[in-house]
C-alpha cells in the first residue's frame, strides 16, 4: 500500500487514497456484477439485445474509471490488507435458482455504482457518469428478472379468454373490467383476424392489462406473443411443437400446451412446456367436445411427478357453482371465457369466479 508521503499517482493526493480505493473496489464489483447479468442473458435467455446493453453499461463503467487521467486507481489497491475480504454475510453464497442469481448480480452492481457516484464527486470525476449506469442497471436487472422468473409467476387462479364475438359489451371493455375483477391472467383467442389487426390487438390488450399487473397470452401464434411482447403463446394439440415454438420465442415467453390426457400432459412437461391448459373440464357451448376429461384429469395430473410440477389452468364450461369440485380434484387455476365474455357485468362474474377460487382453496386448505 502507498506510504502517507508518497502517492501512487502524482495528481491525487495521499488523503484521498482511501476513496481512490473505495472507487476501485467497487469498479470491480459493479462490472463483475453487470458481467454476470449480460452471461445470464446471453447463454439462458439468448436475448442478445440485453446483453449487449449489460456489456456497454460494464464498459461505460470503466471508461468513466479510466477518466481520472494520470489517477491510476488501480495502484491504490491494496487486496491482502483489505479488512472487506474476510467479512462476510449470511447467505452470500446461496443461490436458489437463475432468478435469484440475476438478482443478486444486479443488486452488486447497483449498489456498487452507487458508491462509485459519491466517491466521484469527491474526487472531481464524473459522478453522472456512474449514475447513468446505475439506472442502466437498475432496468437491465429488472427485466432479466422478469424474463428468468416468469415460469414462476405462472401460478394465474383466473384466466379470462377475451374472444370479440362472444362479447356482449366492446371487447376492449370487457379486457379492463376482468382485470378490475381480478383475473391474473388474459388470453387473446381470436381465430379469425388478419395479422396486423391481430398484433394491434395483442398490443392493446398488454396496454390494458399490463397497468394491473395481468399476464397476457397470444392463442396460437408464438410471433405475434413475441412481436407484442406478450408473457406468453398458448398452443393446441394442432400447433407448432414446443421445441419449434421455443426456437421463436426463446425463454422470454413462456408455452402453454392444452391437454386432454395424462399422457399429452407428460409430453408437453417433457418438451418444455412452461404450464399446462387441462380439459376440457365440462361441457360448454363455446368450444364442443366430444369426449369431456373432466376433473379426474386435474387428479391424475397433479400427483404425476412429471406433469405435476407445471402450473395448470382448468378450462371448459367453468362457473362459480364448480369450482369447489375442481378444487377439490387439485386445481390450482382456471381459464374461462363465457362466462366472463358473455355476463352483462364482466367485472362481476370475474370477481365471482376469483372469490370462488380463493374460497374453496381456503377450504381445501383448512
Amino acid at each position: 500500500m502507498p506510504t502517507s508521503d508518497q502517492s501512487p499517482d502524482a495528481g491525487l493526493p495521499p488523503s484521498m487514497g482511501g476513496l481512490a480505493r473505495l472507487l476501485d473496489a467497487n469498479v470491480n464489483r459493479a462490472c463483475e456484477g453487470l458481467r454476470t447479468l449480460e452471461d445470464l442473458a446471453r447463454f439462458l435467455l439468448d436475448d442478445g439485445d440485453l446483453a449487449r446493453r449489460a456489456k456497454d453499461a460494464r464498459h461505460a463503467v470503466r471508461n468513466a474509471a479510466a477518466a481520472t487521467g494520470a489517477r491510476r486507481l488501480v495502484a491504490w489497491r491494496d487486496t491482502p490488507g483489505d479488512v472487506g475480504t474476510t467479512i462476510s454475510a449470511a447467505g452470500e453464497g446461496d443461490r436458489a435458482d437463475s432468478e435469484a442469481l440475476a438478482l443478486a448480480a444486479g443488486n452488486r452492481a447497483t449498489e456498487a455504482l452507487r458508491a462509485c457516484e459519491e466517491a466521484a464527486k469527491v474526487l472531481g470525476l464524473d459522478a453522472a457518469a456512474f449514475e447513468r449506469s446505475r439506472y442502466e442497471a437498475y432496468d437491465i436487472q429488472q427485466r432479466l428478472v422478469s424474463a428468468l422468473g416468469v415460469s414462476r409467476s405462472l401460478a394465474w387462479p383466473v384466466c379470462v379468454l377475451i374472444t370479440e364475438s362472444l362479447c356482449r359489451q366492446p371487447w376492449e371493455s370487457v379486457a379492463e373490467a376482468a382485470c378490475r375483477g381480478g383475473a391474473a391472467c388474459l388470453q387473446l383467442r381470436e381465430k379469425d383476424i388478419e395479422d396486423r389487426e391481430l398484433l394491434r390487438r395483442a398490443h392493446r390488450l398488454i396496454e390494458i392489462a399490463r397497468p394491473h399487473g395481468v399476464a397476457v397470452i397470444v392463442n396460437d401464434r408464438p410471433d405475434i406473443a413475441v412481436l407484442a411482447g406478450a408473457t406468453g403463446v398458448h398452443l393446441g394439440q394442432g400447433d407448432l411443437a414446443v421445441a419449434d415454438a421455443r426456437r421463436l420465442v426463446g425463454e422470454r415467453v413462456a408455452i402453454g400446451v392444452s391437454c386432454s390426457t395424462l399422457e399429452m400432459a407428460r409430453s408437453a412437461a417433457q418438451d418444455g412446456a412452461d404450464y399446462l391448459g387441462l380439459g376440457p373440464m365440462f361441457p360448454s357451448d363455446t368450444k364442443r367436445k366430444d369426449t369431456i376429461s373432466g376433473p379426474r384429469l386435474i387428479e391424475r395430473v397433479t400427483t404425476d411427478l412429471v406433469a405435476g410440477r407445471l402450473p395448470h389452468l382448468a378450462i371448459s364450461g367453468i362457473e362459480p357453482s364448480n369450482i369447489p369440485e375442481l378444487v377439490a380434484a387439485g386445481c390450482r387455476g382456471v381459464a374461462v371465457c363465457s362466462a366472463v365474455c358473455g355476463s352483462d357485468d364482466p367485472l362481476r362474474a370475474t370477481r365471482a369466479l376469483v372469490d370462488a377460487m380463493a374460497d374453496a382453496q381456503a377450504r381445501t386448505a383448512g
